[in-house]
């Protein structure tokens, strides 16, 4: 019988859902939730009993039994850095991801699933955790003493669509050479060699091509101008740069369909702008081509932008000559997260142990290895 997988994701105003039995889905919901309700809350860790009752209603409108489910698996923020793969959930994860200071309800995944868990004595595993951090020390330096590279990208669906690509090509993840773009309100390219992602941008700390509400790459000089103008606080520069630039800013919206219509109608801004994030992803994708020394398999563009036929045409245009590119337009984070725990259960691939120990911490020479125990 095929195994049946609770997969979870809680954002900042919603709270994703979805049960997986083998190649079925039995439900996927998005629930919304009342701002008013949220502002009742004063941190993120409040609302772990209000989510975890989000979850339990979904599954009882859906007719789904929680002790059906064989194992829980989702989206775990706050883990700080490890590398990928998975992790069992347990009480030393709820704790550090409760107090890692870190006040964002995708602290609350491993909260839930490890709740869930206890409830019905089933496994439950963190795979691809989003601060997942595999790159080389080459990639991590930069020209600014003190000031080093980290890797914050769309972890789970990176890793999942370049695990379908590779097994398109009747290969395993760890056997391939992959530049997979995700496209969505936030933009990450990343170079996988043979199952580590070795180089990415940093869609949290502002690096790489400008994204639909982010914005990227951005000479340094004149953004320090503009802290010291007195003119923005620093809120306003952070927001430009996480969540109100990029297409946000420079077009007033971030919805690609909306902009396909402009351009149909003539505007020659917009597609000039839309045209740019296409060529930035394109320009990071060649990039990354270099850290994997030519050796491509394949580039993957993936994320709800790739929906848009005229982005992803313009990127194939320019970076075809490379390797083979594949298109898993949307988001697999639900179905990576559950396959993870298919793997897990089936033994197919190691389950680790954390520790908290971070996979980079600094350049220390002398220190030990991360203690991950498989």
């Amino acid at each position: 019988m095929p195994y049946r997988i609770l997969t979870l994701s809680p954002g900042s105003t919603s709270t994703k859902v979805a049960v997986f039995e083998g190649e079925q889905t039995l439900m996927k919901s998005n629930v919304r939730h009342d701002p008013v309700e949220l502002q009742g809350f004063d941190a993120a860790a409040d609302q772990l009993q209000y989510r975890i009752d989000t979850v339990l209603a979904e599954l009882a409108k859906a007719g789904i039994q929680l002790d059906s489910i064989d194992a829980f698996s989702g989206y775990c923020g706050g883990m700080g850095p490890t590398v990928g793969g998975i992790f069992a959930i347990d009480q030393n994860v709820c704790d550090h991801v409760l107090s890692c200071g870190m006040n964002h309800p995708a602290i609350l995944g491993a909260p839930i699933l490890f709740d869930f868990a206890r409830r019905t004595g089933k496994p439950a595993f963190a795979v691809n955790q989003p601060d997942t951090d595999e790159l080389e020390d080459v990639a991590r330096i930069t020209g600014y003493p003190g000031i080093y590279r980290k890797s914050h990208v769309h972890c789970l669906n990176q890793k999942e669509c370049a695990i379908r690509f590779a097994a398109s090509l009747g290969r395993r993840y760890e056997e391939v050479n992959v530049i997979v773009a995700h496209v969505g309100g936030g933009l990450s390219v990343a170079a996988h060699r043979k199952g580590r992602m070795i180089d990415t941008n940093d869609v949290i700390e502002g690096s790489g091509p400008f994204a639909p509400n982010r914005s990227g790459d951005v000479p340094a000089k004149p953004v320090v101008a503009l802290a010291f103008s007195g003119s923005h606080d620093r809120r306003e520069i952070d927001a430009v740069i996480g969540k109100a630039g990029g297409l946000k800013g420079l077009l007033g919206t971030d919805d690609a369909l909306e902009i396909d219509r402009r351009i149909e109608a003539g505007d020659a801004w917009a597609k000039l702008v839309f045209e740019a994030m296409a060529y930035q992803t394109a320009k990071a994708i060649g990039a990354f081509s270099v850290a994997l020394e030519g050796r491509v398999d394949g580039i993957v563009l993936t994320g709800g932008v790739s929906h848009d036929e005229a982005f992803t045409s313009y990127v194939k245009e320019r970076v075809g000559w490379i390797a083979p590119v594949a298109v898993y337009a949307g988001d697999f984070e639900m179905e990576g997260a559950a396959a993870g725990a298919v793997r897990a259960l089936e033994g197919s691939e190691a389950v680790m142990t954390y520790t908290g120990r971070p996979s980079w911490a600094g350049f220390s020479f002398e220190a030990a290895p991360a203690d991950v125990e498989a």
